[in-house]
């Protein structure tokens, strides 16, 4: 690499020890990076400094100016807060369009430095630190500094505000505010005429019967959404019991249109559910969701409901049980004696059960044979009931006590079924409980061959050990609990599946860019180099864009470099961005040679090749700026002044020479 490349890379080396070395209180003079802001001194949140930087990319779109802020904690090598700002504007290139706002946070100095050259004169920026940014760097208001230079800078580019004086470029702002303020007035008048007019043709009393009640609040809604999805629930399941009964004394065909219905409503039923269970997740939810989600759940159950009754007339008509109640009655007595032989079964099989497993793994079937003989024992009273009824001929009677009978007997065989589903239910989780370890076993072995370096999969590895060991523990003794170790290994499993795959997909990524990074590297450094002998041998007519460029294509490949066998894929992105730069860097100087190229023609009238040759290569530059005789220093600066600027003889050896400063201070 040429020496531009080495020394930028001493730079880079150098702040990277002094960010490793903790917050120290003093800084030298600092690189700039692709983004607008640097906050050394650590007075800006990641908002803050978002911010910050969408501000200063607006301030660049609207005026063309550029403006670096850099906080650091003091300033040093030099202490001075011009001398500090000036430098290093200088040592990162910064043309007459780019600025910097320098801010040491503990010694409360600062400076903004720019070339004199530039759109904004010393002047203005002078206004601009004294009026505008002095005052929100007293409050301590490091993100408000960063709106009031952009400001600052906007005003006095545009030519309005305080901060600069207009050249007449901004006198259409005042006659436009001036002309929006008055369609403005004229519309609300306009308005307001209408209305006063509408109103006075209102008759008495119809603003009274017009009035739009305000909306409840989000709790009254939630209150009404829970009230709805409970009465729903209960409507759903009472209407699926009367149809069960219902299909085996009329048949399908009978039922057929009612089971669609209770499917549509059941479906509602569902998607309610299924917000309000997003609701109470534990995700928070924003204040209009849940005004919207609680609304969306009272529709949908007004819209269950609303299905159901459509149809209670027609299946009222089908179930009237005046007509057939001696062959209802026989019926409901069978069932009756049905669940009253599984009662026994369905007791003992709970028994079993109990000396195997837990009690909080029975807990939803531990009182449910005696549930069930409560059931049937209402059962008999109302089957007893509906008899004397028949007996006296009382039909409606009978009927009512054979439907609650129905009831009860049916539930009666749900809680007994319910013993037999457990049972299933506990026997699968253990089978699955054994697969999972195994599984997790297996998942251990293989994470614990992959890289960890930051020690994550040795933790989740221990993890998972545990969660193996507490699962054993609940499957192995005689107070079982399978689903809750089912469970507990379920999201073991689920936490080493995605660490071991998150690690598989970062080693092949990182192997994917190890294949590419050293051949962007090697196309970087062709496109920096020959970007680099383009503007060196023709530095006369190369400006300040493509060298910034070249420079930051610069630093981007030597990052790239430092970080080839470390971190890849990152080296991948800064090698890219080299290759880019250096490019675009290429583009803008072969324009600016074009147009010098152009512009020589006509000053020379065709003649005078090899001075042009001269001048475009920058060996002689004094016949572009009108002559003159050489500075008698043979090489070095000529000074520089607080307020004005310094110059250099153009052939001779020496800095830049236009930045002298003047303002600044203290906050």
């Amino acid at each position: 690499m040429r020496t531009r490349w080495a020394a930028m890379l001493a730079a880079t080396v150098a702040v990277g020890l002094t960010l490793a070395a903790g917050a120290a209180s003093a800084t030298d003079p600092v690189p700039l990076s692709s983004g607008y802001v640097l906050d050394d001194a650590g007075v800006l949140s990641s908002g803050d400094a978002a911010d910050g930087q969408s501000r200063l990319e607006e301030l660049k779109s609207v005026t063309g100016v550029d403006l670096w802020v850099v906080y650091v904690d003091e300033f040093t090598n030099p202490s001075d807060s011009a001398d500090w700002a000036n430098e290093t504007a200088q040592a990162n290139g910064l043309g007459p369009t780019q600025y910097l706002m320098a801010v040491a946070v503990d010694t409360r100095q600062y400076y903004i430095s720019g070339d004199s050259e530039g759109p904004v004169s010393f002047e203005q920026l002078a206004t601009i630190e004294q009026e505008d940014v002095q005052p929100a760097l007293a409050d301590e208001n490091w993100v408000g500094a960063i709106d009031a230079a952009a400001d600052g800078f906007t005003s006095a580019v545009n030519g309005t505000g305080s901060s600069g004086t207009s050249d007449g470029s901004g006198g259409w702002f005042f006659p436009l505010l001036l002309g929006i303020v008055v369609v403005g007035g004229i519309i609300y008048l306009v308005v307001w005429f209408a209305r006063r007019r509408k109103k006075a043709s209102v008759p008495a009393g119809a603003g009274a019967r017009s009035h739009v009640e305000p909306p409840v609040s989000i709790e009254e809604l939630q209150q009404q959404a829970a009230s709805s999805l409970i009465e729903t629930d209960d409507a759903i399941k009472t209407s699926a019991q009367e149809l069960g009964f219902a299909r085996a004394q009329f048949g399908d065909d009978a039922t057929e249109s009612f089971e669609q219905t209770l499917a549509e409503a059941k479906q509602k039923l569902d998607d309610a559910f299924a917000l309000k269970q997003q609701l109470d997740d534990e995700v928070p939810d924003a204040a209009a969701d849940v005004r919207s989600w609680n609304a969306r759940i009272i529709e949908l159950c007004n819209g269950a409901n609303e299905a159901l009754d459509a149809k209670a007339d027609e299946f009222d008509s089908l179930r009237k049980l005046e007509q057939n109640a001696p062959d209802a009655l026989a019926r409901v007595q069978k069932s009756r004696d049905a669940a009253v032989g599984a009662l026994d079964a369905a007791a003992a099989h709970l028994a079993s059960l109990q000396s195997r497993y837990a009690p909080e793994a029975l807990a939803t079937i531990a009182d449910n044979p005696t549930q069930a003989s409560t059931r049937i024992a209402f059962a008999d009273e109302q089957i007893a009931a509906a008899s004397a009824a028949l007996t006296r001929g009382d039909g409606g009677e009978a009927a009512v006590g054979i439907r609650a009978a129905e009831e009860a007997i049916g539930q009666a065989a749900l809680l007994e079924e319910a013993i037999e589903k457990l049972t299933a239910d506990l026997a699968a989780a253990e089978q699955r409980s054994v697969a999972l370890i195994a599984e997790l076993e297996s998942d251990m072995r293989t994470a614990a061959t992959l890289p960890d370096s930051n020690g994550h999969v040795a933790a989740v590895i221990a993890a998972t050990g545990q969660q193996i060991a507490a699962a054993r523990a609940s499957l192995g003794d005689s107070a079982k609990r399978p689903l809750v170790a089912m469970r507990s290994l379920e999201a073991a499993n689920n936490e080493i599946d995605s660490v071991v795959q998150q690690v598989r997909d970062a080693a092949a990524n990182a192997q994917r860019a190890r294949a590419q990074v050293s051949e962007q590297i090697l196309q970087a450094q062709a496109q920096v180099s020959a970007a680099e002998d383009f503007i060196t041998a023709r530095r006369g007519a190369v400006g300040a864009e493509a060298r910034t460029r070249l420079a930051e294509a610069g630093a981007s490949l030597v990052r790239a470099q430092g970080l080839h066998n470390s971190d890849p894929e990152q080296a991948l992105g800064y090698a890219q961005r080299a290759n880019q730069l250096a490019a675009h860097a290429a583009q803008l100087a072969q324009n600016d040679v074009g147009t010098f190229q152009t512009n020589s023609v006509h000053r020379q009238g065709g003649g005078g090749n090899n001075m042009m040759g001269a001048m475009l290569g920058g060996i002689v530059i004094n016949s572009l700026l009108g002559g003159g005789a050489r500075s008698s220093r043979g090489y070095g600066g000529m000074g520089r002044s607080r307020g004005g600027s310094r110059g250099r003889s153009t052939g001779s050896f020496g800095g830049g020479g236009s930045r002298g400063r003047r303002g600044g201070g203290r906050f």
